[in-house]
């Protein structure tokens, strides 16, 4: 079940708060069913990034990353520091895929693939 925020991109989403996808996780008590983290959702409705990752870990399988504002690159013009939460991520024991999912700003393919490159290096821990 992905993580989606419910302010701006996907409107009346239920699942839109960790707290509230770990508590479905815990009462189907699957080890099948499972959360995708995304990143620049929860920034968005919830913040407290790290702290929800760490206290939620055993129930999420996947992450997305993407910046915030604007859904675009992991740079300096965005208010998430994705070093540090990659770190996170890896100090839960995290051994699964963490996808790239944002909205590149480049105007030709060389931009975008840069972008990519760049968001592949700030995410390897």
């Amino acid at each position: 079940m992905e993580l989606l925020n419910s302010k701006v991109d996907h409107k009346d989403y239920m699942c839109d708060h960790t707290a509230w996808g770990a508590e479905l996780c815990k009462r189907l008590g699957s080890e099948n069913f499972k959360l995708l983290y995304d990143i620049y959702h929860m920034q968005v409705d919830e913040g407290n990034v790290i702290a929800n990752i760490k206290a939620n870990h055993q129930y999420i399988a996947h992450y997305h990353t993407a910046g915030v504002p604007g859904r675009h690159e992991l740079n300096d013009k965005q208010e998430l520091y994705y070093p540090a939460i990659m770190q996170a991520i890896l100090d839960t024991g995290f051994k699964g895929y963490v996808a790239q999912e944002f909205i590149p700003t480049g105007k030709t393919d060389a931009d975008k693939f840069k972008a990519l490159e760049e968001a592949v290096h700030v995410c390897d821990v």
